[in-house]
């Protein structure tokens, strides 16, 4: 897929931030639900930064979580018309944290967004990979690449083993 004369290419990171079969995502605080959606940390790549060091830095704007990369999980497009006229390439990533001292959820939020708009604050906290789907606008595209075995053996294929 090509982006249209009308759309502009974005280069973003997404990261999918594991823990004990759980993984990090946040609403926004003064968004409708059906608007906003359910998120993982995202952002767009800096001109000067490779996508693993823009995810690692983007969990840590939108969250307070400090991680690290475990591993790349593959790159996807995502056309986001009618919202921008904008085609996202998202470089997915499996991330750790290096503690374990959030609580299962917490307040967080950007005072002075990088792209200018106004200040945001969300609610983040932990749920099940197997609840992931909730995941809005194409960000759960990559959630079967997650390795099990760094996820604490979750098992993807079901309750059947299918």
């Amino acid at each position: 897929m090509s982006p249209g004369p009308e759309r502009r290419l974005v280069r973003k990171a997404v990261g999918y931030v594991v823990r004990d079969r759980r993984i990090l995502v946040f609403t926004h605080d003064d968004v409708p639900l059906e608007v906003g959606g359910v998120q993982v940390p995202a952002g767009t790549i800096e001109p000067s930064e490779t996508p693993d060091a823009a995810v690692v830095r983007e969990v840590l704007e939108e969250t307070g979580v400090m991680a690290r990369v475990v591993a790349s999980l593959g790159v996807e497009r995502y056309d986001v018309w009618p919202s921008k006229p904008e085609v996202h390439e998202r470089h997915f990533f499996q991330l750790e944290p290096l503690d374990d001292s959030r609580d299962e959820q917490w307040s967080a939020g950007e005072c002075d967004p990088s792209d200018g708009g106004s200040a945001q604050r969300w609610t983040c906290q932990w749920i099940d990979l197997e609840q992931a789907h909730v995941l809005c606008a194409g960000f759960g595209a990559r959630l079967g690449e997650i390795s099990p075995q760094d996820a604490n053996s979750v098992d993807f294929r079901g309750p059947e083993g299918e």
